[in-house]
């Protein structure tokens, strides 16, 4: 396998995680307009983006294959934990 195809191959395995960061954040922006008028789209995005791909790489690991079932449902789930850490939690002032 040449460099091209391992791009290839890399991007082609973080895309879903990628994706799944980008929409959760813009249906939660959608949602709950109100309470995360402050937070940063980038913010929330980037949050649930990183720890979508953490848990595809658990599940990567842990199974030997991706495209699980198992893992697809950790990742939505990493997803939600990342957007109300990111966007709902209290700050200390």
């Amino acid at each position: 396998m040449g460099p091209i195809d391992a791009l290839w191959h890399l991007s082609n395995l973080i895309a879903p995680s990628l994706a799944l960061g980008m929409i959760s954040a813009a249906l939660a922006k959608l949602l709950w307009r109100r309470e995360l008028a402050a937070v940063p789209w980038r913010r929330l995005a980037g949050w649930a983006a990183a720890a979508s791909t953490v848990a595809l790489l658990a599940g990567l690991v842990i199974t030997g294959r991706d495209g699980r079932m198992g893992t697809y449902g950790a990742m939505v789930l990493a997803c939600a934990a990342a957007l109300w850490w990111a966007g709902f939690r209290r700050r200390a002032a």
